[in-house]
């Protein structure tokens, strides 16, 4: 699916991998035009082959890549962040929010990693899991990716690259949590701040979110918006009552 917005191109990517019996799709997103080739997201640890493989299937040369936008430090966001920064013969910029910058970069530990929390993650694997993949899960969540930030973004401001990017402050599924917000194709990249169950649109999952309410309250910036699409990490494309269900879930 692209969505094409004069000389500027929109591709929700579909990266999904299947782990141990545990089958998990995300959704990163990739914005280009003749300039810039932005990413935004970069999945787990491990998953540069299946980045280079979604750059060739939309048509997108992956050398061309110049930018990368981070919505926050969960593993499953900045995975690959590093192998694609060293693997490609491009300069990359990567960009993060001042809050988000220090986990990022391995200055500080991931916020939501402690002991109990990866007990808790071993916990919730399949029962057929096996002791060795066990080991290897515990370790990667023990000692996270990392990878260096180059720009510091500040919410409100607006990225004058591909038709214009505005960062949005939607603190809550962690501290420094920012999504963004496409203003020629009218949408917005959610990043854990909503997500789509059962092809509804949601708040960030309690279970994972830093400060649920912060997290809800953050939401209410959406909507003076005008959104017409809402890329979520977690669920994909939503289209439709999206003022009214934003509505809904601010209540």
């Amino acid at each position: 699916m692209i969505f094409l917005i004069g000389k500027n191109n929109i591709q929700m990517l579909s990266i999904t991998m299947n782990t141990n019996g545990m089958i998990n799709t995300i959704h990163p997103t990739l914005i280009w035009n003749d300039e810039d080739v932005v990413l935004i997201d970069t999945g787990y640890p491990g998953q540069l082959n299946e980045f280079r493989n979604c750059f060739e299937q939309v048509g997108v040369p992956f050398e061309k890549l110049n930018k990368i936008l981070i919505t926050h430090q969960d593993i499953d966001h900045i995975g690959s962040l590093s192998s694609i920064v060293e693997e490609s013969t491009n300069q990359i910029e990567v960009f993060a929010s001042e809050i988000e910058k220090p986990y990022i970069q391995g200055d500080k530990l991931l916020i939501k990693i402690t002991p109990e929390s990866i007990e808790r993650a071993i916990a919730s694997l399949p029962d057929e899991a096996t002791d060795e993949f066990k080991n290897a899960f515990k370790n990667r969540l023990e000692n996270p990716p990392k990878g260096k930030v180059n720009h510091v973004l500040i919410p409100g401001t607006e990225l004058l690259i591909c038709g214009g990017i505005t960062v949005i402050d939607t603190a809550g599924h962690t501290p420094g949590h920012i999504s963004f917000y496409h203003k020629e194709s009218k949408t917005l990249i959610a990043g854990d701040a909503l997500m789509i169950e059962n092809g509804q649109l949601n708040p960030s999952n309690p279970q994972y979110t830093f400060d649920i309410n912060q997290s809800i309250k953050s939401v209410e910036a959406l909507l003076d918006l005008e959104i017409e699409k809402i890329i979520c990490y977690h669920g994909g494309l939503f289209e439709g009552n999206i003022k009214e269900r934003l509505g809904e879930i601010i209540k």
